[in-house]
């Protein structure tokens, strides 16, 4: 069935018959099928067929001429063909036929000249392998012959020539193990060969620790053959006579260069006729005592050395092996690393000699390392070293100097190997602050006195004794710790040794201390508070301010509240134990002197003492050191010996000079790593150590200023003092702030005195100020035979007032203080009062510690307005004896320690008015 066309597709318009007749054969359905539409079919191709033909028979009679002409050329086409079939068929059989065929005859003919060629070429390369073959092995039988001669040159030569024939040998062989024998003889009678060359080698030349022998000419063994050494060496291979090279010069560095230019020794030549004939030259060297050794014979000894190389044994090697050239290397190394900078002299006196050495140096490389040897290719490392021999020896002399400094600094010292060291220092004696304590208040009997006075209390007042009327104020009720003029000898001797019991374990705490200590430095031996600073009393001046020399008369109203508070106490009252005899208290202005008098002021009152304090043994070694530097630098620049080698912009003895400098830096950087751990566990150390750095800076700017000092030294110097200077005010800062800072985390511990009317809050606080005032003793104690007075009493007097301040911060801050806590707080405040005793010297002289502790009138008065009443408080405000507080602290305590009352309120309004105006 035919392809349908699609109807979308154009139809031509006039089909052709058949195309006409195939459509509706198409379109026939098998129904519709029948008889008479297949006949109608064959007739219409009968129909079709037969115009067909007549069309063809019409075209061909209209156009018969060119149909005749094409008909003829088709039959000779035809002919033709047929003649062409019948030609090529005989030619494939004269071709290709079996016996008589040109092709079979002609590949018969080919594959025997095939055979005939190859053939040919087989025997041809029998013949070549065969002539190569006896060729090697004539070259082999020669060069057998030759190393059972011993003419090893003549061998060597010849391997050359065999191992290219054998490297050349025709395809065929290299593979063939004839070949293979022949090669594996080969490389046995080159290595036999080149084994009796070193050998013969090794016998000509012998280099040892004591012998350097040469053999100019060597008999090979097991031969009558002579070989020079020129010979060997030529003849040896470029591998072994590079490896042959290198230990030569190996050898001759180690056991000539380097031995003859570090050891004391003699070279000695000679030269030896065997019993065979043969000549051997010889170099002994032989060891010598150094003491009697001058350097500059080493390099005599090496020259004499390199001359016997160069003649015996240099021209013997080829020109291209350049022995001569890598010996100038180590040569050269070992004239400055073995002779000149080891022998470079640690002192101006070694010198002359060594620059002669130098001199001698510089000459041997111009004659032998650049002359003979011909190395240096312009650079004269000798020369050039030899120029700058002032910095070289300046900076060898620095590092041994520095090294000295080391050792000094990390050496241990204790305090059985330290000095005094004596200071002028000048006393600025201040005058005495404007609210005085209360012990100078003049009150002889003021008319306000009777309003005071309230009924039931002259028995009282009778029953004090004369000696309380003169106790000014009452700080120091305890006869432990005051010992009024008025009292008798007896009795006070009597007071002082009740008063001196271990109420408070005193005596245990001391034990205590002395086993926490450790060392007998810490310990309470009176010893050591025996004039530590070797002043006597009588020489000593008085600090003390000129206001405080005299007693004055207390206020006997507030000394009645004072006794009349204590008869209410219950048990004794709170002893403050001190470590000596108890000094008296701050005194009193004498009573003959009028109120206008004691409110005078007081100019301050300069004066100039002598203080000693510790200093540690070896700062005068290093000291020492450092003026031993400073003149070394002097001499060498103006001894001038330099000045031949000085190079342009170099100064002579400028390094030296500075090396001063460095000393003290290496002190200060050094010596606190060094003694960290002893610096951070006591306070004398680091103390100490200010004290050596403090003195070391004065005696280094002392001495900067002489004239032998050059100007760039002298700045240095300076400066240097300057640093050290402020390392010791550092480490002095640093430790007092660290004794503050313990007392202030120790009173942090009482938590600001709050609920002391609990007796287990007020053992705390107890034990707090207990600590903080053992740990101050044990710092004084510490310190006092280290400093110098004055440095001695601002460190004790700055943490004395850092717990006082932090304990009246702390007090005052209380919004609300009962009549018992305030009892207790007075109790606990006068534990401090025996601190005064730390700043007395001579007993019949007042105590000080107003002039280093500023808040102790303050303080003072704490302990006894925590106790007084509001006329007392009332009256020493208007006396100006309270202008230490401010006036938002004296309302605030007013109103912690009163109920609200009108007098509460008066007083309050009198003190917001303000302090009232010192009387000139």
């Amino acid at each position: 069935m035919a392809f349908p066309v699609p109807s979308h597709l154009p139809r031509k318009k006039n089909q052709d018959v058949s195309t006409k007749l195939l459509s509706e054969i198409s379109e026939t359905t098998f129904k519709s099928l029948s008889q008479e539409v297949a006949s109608k079919w064959v007739a219409e191709l009968d129909v079709a067929i037969r115009q067909t033909k007549e069309e063809i028979h019409k075209r061909i009679h209209s156009e018969l001429p060119a149909f005749n002409q094409q008909l003829s050329s088709s039959k000779y086409v035809q002919e033709r063909l047929q003649a062409l079939e019948t030609n090529v068929d005989k030619l494939s059989t004269t071709l290709s036929h079996p016996e008589t065929g040109l092709v079979p005859n002609l590949l018969s003919t080919l594959t025997q000249h095939a055979a005939l060629a190859q053939e040919l070429s087989d025997a041809e390369v029998m013949h070549q392998a065969m002539s190569h073959l006896a060729h090697c092995k004539r070259e082999m039988q020669s060069l057998a012959s030759l190393v059972e001669q011993g003419r090893l040159p003549d061998a060597i030569a010849l391997c050359v020539g065999l191992e290219r024939s054998l490297a050349t040998a025709p395809p065929p062989l290299p593979s063939t193990d004839v070949v293979r024998d022949v090669q594996r003889r080969f490389r046995a009678l080159k290595d036999r060969t080149e084994e009796q060359l070193n050998e013969a080698y090794s016998r000509g030349v012998g280099v040892t620790a004591n012998e350097f022998v040469i053999r100019p000419s060597v008999r090979v063994r097991a031969s009558d053959t002579e070989l020079t050494l020129s010979e060997i060496l030529t003849s040896l291979s470029p591998v072994s006579l590079t490896s042959l090279v290198n230990v030569l010069r190996r050898d001759f560095t180690a056991h000539y260069i380097d031995y003859l230019l570090s050891q004391p020794a003699s070279v000695e030549q000679s030269s030896v006729k065997q019993l065979t004939g043969i000549s051997e030259l010889k170099l002994t060297i032989f060891p010598s005592p150094p003491n009697t050794e001058k350097l500059i014979s080493r390099l005599e000894n090496m020259s004499t050395t390199l001359n016997f190389l160069n003649d015996n044994l240099l021209h013997h090697f080829p020109s291209d092996t350049k022995l001569a050239i890598s010996l100038t290397r180590p040569l050269t190394s070992g004239v400055l690393q073995k002779l000149l900078i080891p022998s470079l002299p640690s002192s101006a006196r070694g010198l002359p000699m060594f620059l002669d050495l130098m001199k001698r140096a510089v000459e041997f490389e111009d004659q032998y390392i650049v002359g003979l040897l011909g190395g240096g290719n312009g650079e004269k490392e000798i020369k050039a070293w030899a120029e700058g021999i002032a910095g070289h020896y300046e900076r060898k002399r620095r590092v041994e100097l520095l090294e000295r400094a080391r050792e000094i600094v990390l050496r241990d010292n204790d305090e059985t190997s330290s000095f005094k060291a004596e200071v002028n220092t000048v006393i600025q004696s201040p005058p005495p602050p404007t609210g005085l304590p209360v012990t100078q208040i003049d009150r002889t009997a003021p008319p306000e006195e009777e309003a005071w006075g309230f009924d039931g209390e002259e028995a009282t007042d009778n029953e004090v004794s004369p000696a309380a009327d003169e106790d000014g104020w009452g700080f120091d009720e305890d006869a432990s710790e005051e010992t009024p003029a008025a009292v008798e000898p007896e009795q006070t001797s009597k007071e002082t040794v009740e008063d001196s019991g271990d109420a408070w374990g005193w005596n245990d705490g001391d034990k205590e201390e002395e086993a926490v200590n450790g060392d007998g430095d810490d310990d309470t031996d009176s010893s050591a508070w025996d004039d530590p600073w070797g002043d006597s009393t009588e020489s000593t001046p008085d600090p003390t301010p000129a206001s405080s020399t005299e007693p004055a008369k207390a206020a006997s109203r507030l000394e009645r509240l004072s006794n009349k508070s204590k008869s209410t106490k219950i048990g004794p009252p709170i002893q403050s134990p001190i470590p000596v005899a108890p000094p008296p208290p701050t005194p009193a202005m004498p009573s003959s002197m009028s109120k206008k008098q004691a409110t005078e002021p007081i100019q301050p009152v300069s004066a100039t003492q002598t203080e000693s304090y510790l200093v540690s043994n070896g700062m005068k070694e290093l000291f020492g050191l450092v003026e031993e530097t400073i003149r070394e630098a002097a001499d060498l620049m103006s001894s001038g010996i330099f000045s031949s080698y000085a190079t342009s912009g170099s100064q002579v003895g400028g390094t030296i000079g500075l090396t001063t400098v460095s000393i003290l830096d290496l002190y200060r950087a050094l010596y606190p790593v060094h003694a960290g751990a002893k610096l951070s566990n006591a306070a004398k150390w680091s103390l100490l150590f200010s004290n050596n750095c403090t003195w070391l800076g004065d005696e280094v700017a002392r001495v900067a200023h002489g004239s032998h000092v050059p100007k760039a030294t002298a700045t240095k110097l300076v400066e240097s003092a300057g640093r050290l200077k402020e390392v010791g005010e550092l480490w002095y800062e640093d430790t007092v702030d660290g004794e503050c800072q313990k007392a202030e985390e120790v009173l942090a511990e009482a938590q600001g005195f709050t609920g002391t009317t609990d007796q287990d809050r007020y053992d705390e606080c107890e034990a707090a100020v207990n600590q903080v005032l053992q740990n101050i003793r044990r710092f004084s104690q510490q310190i006092k035979p280290v400093l110098s007075k004055s440095r001695y009493y601002q460190a004790v007097g700055t943490v004395i007032d850092v717990a006082l301040s932090r304990i009246l911060s702390d007090v005052l801050a209380l919004s609300d203080i009962t009549a018992e806590e305030s009892q207790k707080l007075g109790e606990l405040c006068r534990i401090m009062n025996s601190l005064e005793g730390l700043f007395v010297e001579n007993p019949d002289l007042p105590s000080f510690v107003v002039d280093f502790v500023p808040s102790w009138f303050k303080f003072s008065y704490l302990s006894e307005l925590l106790e007084a009443s509001m006329v007392d408080i009332s009256y020493l405000f208007e006396e100006g004896a309270l202008v230490d507080f401010s006036i938002e602290e004296l309302v605030n305590l007013v109103r912690a320690l009163f109920a609200d009352s009108p007098l509460r309120t008066n007083t309050i309004n009198k003190l917001m008015q303000g302090h009232p105006p010192i009387q000139s």
